[in-house]
């Protein structure tokens, strides 16, 4: 199996950290999804990230299907067995790749636009949903005990991605927030090479 993946990408970061933790081989290959690569187009018709691609099967993406994948491979490790946990576990996902999603919303209004047609309001708005979930998160961290899940490496990957492009602006006032990682990185000796960097 490969992965296509970019090292900047907070939903890339999420399923190699996950697959790491498994011990689940996979071969990672960077793209530009910028370029359109074939490789990438050819197996998402959508040309995002990340995409797993398998041996005479289907590629699968984006990132949660691919953690589920995962998790079947692995025998349900991934996420609990117990459907009210599970839910916890799948709910405290959603909210971080919900939250990286207005982050990258609000890098590709500044990056893809002139500065005089930068949309500020648009920023906002979206920096608005970012502060109400780190918020929510700062009171209602999960538990990080000697069994990781699926909700842990989507927080490790949003805060991996807030430092490497929000750094100073979201931690003030947040100290279980980011003193998680050092939680974390106990339990997982690889986020400090696998966070998303670029």
């Amino acid at each position: 199996m490969k992965l296509l993946y970019s090292p900047a990408s907070p939903y890339a970061a999420k399923v190699r950290m996950a697959a790491r933790y498994l011990g689940i081989q996979i071969s990672e290959v960077k793209i530009d999804t910028n370029t359109n690569p074939p490789e990438l187009i050819d197996n998402n018709p959508l040309g995002k990230i990340p995409v797993l691609i398998r041996d005479g099967e289907p590629p699968i993406y984006d990132s949660i299907a691919i953690m589920h994948y995962l998790n079947r491979q692995a025998g349900g490790q991934l996420y609990p067995k117990k459907d009210a946990k599970r839910t916890d576990v799948e709910v405290l996902e959603a909210l971080c790749d919900g939250i990286m999603d207005c982050l990258l919303a609000i890098m590709y209004e500044r990056r893809f636009h002139p500065e005089e047609k930068i949309h500020q309001p648009w920023i906002d708005k979206q920096w608005e949903k970012v502060v109400r979930g780190l918020d929510y998160l700062e009171k209602n961290l999960p538990k990080t005990g000697k069994k990781l899940n699926g909700g842990h490496f989507a927080l490790a990957a949003l805060i991996g991605y807030l430092d490497l492009r929000f750094n100073g602006q979201w931690a003030e006032g947040r100290p279980e927030l980011a003193s998680w990682p050092d939680i974390f990185s106990k339990r997982f000796s690889h986020y400090g090479e696998m966070k998303a960097a670029g």
